[in-house]
């Protein structure tokens, strides 16, 4: 039991060091063969079982908060996981305990501090609205869910628009969800004569582009331009005149 003890006692010194540290490393940090580590534990995760390695309560949040302050200011290309766990007073063993790469960071992102959840969630509520009331809330939602964060939001486009290896699973999947989404819409409103036909993807990117445009561009808009139009305002006046440029007369003949 003494060389078991051993194990139990070195480990959590490389772990802070190496969180990914293999059985060799483990063993070899405990001046032990990898023969006499699998004579005390079944695996590497029965090793971590039972130093019962759990993240403090509240890391998790920590950590997301720290991460999204972080990418304000560059990108998550840049963010250094070592900057992360310094930021959120946290070991590097804890950060990636909780996520282990960038790509599940990015998906934490994008789930919590960026439109995209909102959006599919009132696409799921309403979805049998009309355009002309559905359009608009889906643009403030949007502003919503973004304002007082337009780095993170800028750092995202970036992201996601660039497709990194390392973040492009992560951000491909929550695009293609909520695009999904709205091309169902999109789709199904042309086809019931509610908006004029066209590729709903270049209907889709018509709306989007003024929003997002918009939601970038507002801070340098108020210091430089001097502009004090109300935000949601802002962007319901853009959805509507998205409305416009897609509507048909009654008579179900599209403007021009």
């Amino acid at each position: 039991m003494v060389a078991r003890e051993r194990f139990l006692r070195k480990a959590p010194a490389i772990l802070a060091r190496k969180p990914h540290a293999s059985v060799a490393d483990l063993a070899a940090a405990a001046g032990a063969s990898r023969a006499s580590f699998y004579r005390h534990f079944a695996s590497r995760q029965a090793l971590l079982d039972a130093l019962e390695v759990t993240p403090e309560p509240g890391a998790r949040e920590r950590i997301l908060e720290a991460a999204v302050d972080l990418v304000g200011r560059s990108s998550v290309a840049a963010l250094s996981m070592d900057d992360l766990a310094e930021k959120a007073k946290l070991s590097r063993a804890t950060v990636y305990r909780i996520f282990p790469g960038k790509a599940p960071l990015l998906t934490a992102i994008i789930d919590g501090f960026s439109p995209l959840e909102p959006v599919a969630q009132l696409l799921a509520q309403r979805g049998d609205e009309r355009p002309e009331v559905l359009m608009p809330e889906i643009a403030r939602t949007a502003y919503r869910a973004a304002a007082g964060r337009p780095g993170v939001m800028r750092a995202l486009f970036f992201e996601i628009s660039g497709l990194s290896p390392e973040t492009e699973e992560a951000a491909t999947t929550a695009i293609t969800r909520i695009v999904g989404m709205l091309v169902m819409y999109v789709s199904g409103q042309m086809a019931a004569g509610n908006l004029r036909r066209m590729h709903p993807l270049l209907a889709l990117q018509a709306f989007v582009g003024p929003v997002l445009f918009h939601i970038l561009t507002r801070p340098l808009a108020e210091r430089v331009l001097h502009v004090d139009i109300d935000g949601e305002d802002a962007v319901t006046q853009l959805a509507q005149a998205w409305l416009r440029a897609m509507a048909v007369d009654r008579k179900g003949v599209e403007h021009e």
